[in-house]
């Protein structure tokens, strides 16, 4: 009986670790630049989209000056929404499909 017990408290220490990845993974920032830095996406560490970021050089490169600063800010923001929308619909096909191969069961991590 004592080693199912050390077997139960291995895997509660596996899932807090599990967990504690998790957190640690949607909390992390990862940035990658194109065009010399005038694109810049940002993921977390699970690689779902967060944000990006356009220098008035990536919209207008022949003029940057002439390029509005709040139509870079609606430009990153469209941009973002739209990425966003496209990883949460990825992101529920994803959950459906695998649920149709678990026979509707959650397994912890799959999804």
């Amino acid at each position: 009986m004592m080693n199912m017990m050390q077997v139960m408290q291995q895997a509660q220490k596996m899932q807090k670790k599990f967990k504690e990845t998790q957190s640690e993974l949607e909390n992390t920032e990862i940035t990658s630049t194109s065009g010399n830095g005038a694109v810049v996406a940002i993921l977390n560490g699970q690689g779902k989209f967060k944000a990006i970021k356009l220098k008035a050089e990536a919209i207008n490169p022949s003029n940057p000056s002439s390029v509005d600063p709040d139509t870079v800010e609606m430009l990153e923001d469209l941009i973002t929404e739209a990425m966003s929308d496209a990883t949460k619909k990825a992101n529920n096909q994803m959950e459906a499909k695998m649920k149709a191969i678990t026979g509707g069961i959650s397994i912890p991590g799959l999804f």
